[in-house]
């Protein structure tokens, strides 16, 4: 076996959970071999470098021996060698730091924030509820 399709190396070497979001990426452009994107159809041979973007890094794999079966964890070594540079690890690791969540508004559970300006928004109209006697207001209207 000389040669694999991409996707279904990305999916047995463990850089994808699953074949199909192998395939998206290579169709989405994530998928660089040699310079230039490809199709999740495109044959790899060993040798190659396999550039995949998973923002905001963009990891390098060169191909030790092409597979199209998923194996173990602990035979990955023989599989791919990991040649990601270490400035790609610096981004992912100020990215951790910054603590910022890329969301959009509106999207994903509420905010501290968002959660304390619906309080405000609905707790004044809630406040004295209680405190209101209906037995007095009946009592004016049949005078």
């Amino acid at each position: 076996m000389n040669e694999a399709r991409i996707d279904k190396w990305l999916w047995a070497a463990r850089i994808f959970k699953t074949r199909s979001i192998a395939a998206d990426a290579c169709k989405n452009g994530r998928v660089m071999v040699g310079g230039t994107t490809v199709k999740p159809s495109r044959n790899v041979k060993v040798g190659e470098t396999v550039n995949v973007r998973k923002p905001p890094v963009t990891y390098s794999f060169k191909i030790l021996k092409t597979i199209e079966q998923r194996v173990g964890a602990k035979l990955l070594p023989e599989i791919y060698e990991n040649v990601t540079t270490p400035d790609q690890y610096e981004l992912l690791e100020m990215n951790r730091i910054s603590g910022f969540v890329d969301r959009a508004r509106g999207t994903g559970r509420p905010t501290k924030k968002d959660r304390r300006a619906m309080d405000a928004f609905v707790g004044p109209s809630l406040e004295g509820y209680g405190d209101f006697d209906f037995d007095a207001d009946w009592d004016d209207e049949e005078e």
